[in-house]
């Protein structure tokens, strides 16, 4: 009856998008390994009667706190998640096509053309978790960092007289004068580690965001093997790219209820020259100096927070604290 006038469809709904968020409650990856491919809706189609088309549903990577988003080539960063909440958009869903009814006209009553929507994209990109902890304890196996861990905190790493106990990084809460921080147990280096000999540096990327390491050395081993395994754990940090060579360090003597008095002493004066500042001697067993490695380790967190935060603050008991501290 009227054939003048056409096809009045809406415009197609834009694609859901492809973000990534930071969320509380996970600390692994491990979901990722069973699912890979993820997919945000299309848009519905635009409709007769001037009916617009829904967007499309985006689909969400729920990620830990700590995880790193590299393009395809696993060298370019795209973002670094460090604050539960913070998101970032990966693909942005294309826009949804123009509907007949954007060209009708006077001279064009019943116009026949309309445009498609957007093409939609992909992209492959690599996560990588690295743990946001505020101290590190790093040294070679069996140097007593899962002992010490279990001793301070809630933690529960498997502990054992044999290397390689710890196969996984363990996190664990730590509180000091009644301020709390994390610390985490790294497994335990050998020489090569930054090359990906043992364990490798599978494991060295979560101490890059510490801000200070406690360095466990196993006296038991004698004076000769003391100063071999503090040059062989430096070393592998300062070979590592991540700056970790440059952190605030502090060198403590493990498992000092195993041996003499005498060997004790032995094994920090041959240790001595080596380290920039004093040598603890703990024993996380016995609660020997345990307290006052805590508190050396708040105390260099707590500078550091202050320094990012542009903070000034009289350092009069740091001062005071460190004065039998070792730190760098």
């Amino acid at each position: 009856m009227f054939p003048w006038v056409g096809p009045d469809g809406g415009d197609g709904g834009r694609g859901g998008d492809v973000t990534a968020e930071c969320v509380d409650g996970l600390n692994t990856l491990i979901d990722f390994r069973y699912q890979q491919h993820f997919k945000a809706d299309r848009g519905s189609d635009g409709m007769g009667k001037a009916r617009y088309g829904r967007g499309g549903e985006d689909a969400t990577l729920k990620l830990p706190m700590g995880t790193q988003i590299f393009a395809e080539d696993g060298e370019t960063l795209i973002a670094d998640l460090i604050a539960v909440g913070q998101r970032v958009v990966l693909l942005k869903g294309g826009e949804g096509g123009r509907g007949n009814i954007h060209f009708k006209s006077a001279t064009n009553q019943a116009p026949r053309r309309a445009d498609t929507g957007g093409d939609a994209q992909e992209m492959w990109v690599w996560l990588r978790l690295k743990l946001i902890a505020d101290a590190g304890l790093v040294g070679l196996p069996n140097a007593g960092k899962s002992t010490f861990l279990s001793a301070v905190s809630a933690a529960k790493p498997k502990i054992a007289d044999y290397p390689f106990t710890t196969l996984h990084p363990a996190l664990g809460v730590v509180e000091s004068d009644d301020e709390a921080f994390v610390l985490a147990d790294i497994p335990g280096l050998i020489e090569g580690a930054h090359e990906g000999r043992g364990l490798g540096d599978r494991f060295l990327g979560h101490v890059e965001r510490c801000r200070v390491l406690l360095h466990l050395i196993d006296p038991t081993l004698g004076p000769e093997a003391v100063v071999e395994a503090y040059r062989t754990v430096r070393a592998e940090l300062t070979a590592y790219d991540g700056g970790l060579g440059e952190k605030p360090e502090i060198v403590a003597l493990s498992k000092c209820d195993a041996i003499s008095e005498e060997d004790l002493a032995t094994c920090r004066a041959a240790l001595a020259p080596h380290v920039d500042g004093a040598v603890m001697a703990l024993s996380a067993v016995a609660r020997n100096n345990v307290v006052e490695a805590l508190r050396a380790l708040r105390l260099v967190i707590n500078d550091a927070r202050d320094t990012d935060a542009g903070i000034d603050r009289d350092r009069s008991i740091y001062k005071e604290d460190d004065s039998s501290e070792a730190v760098s």
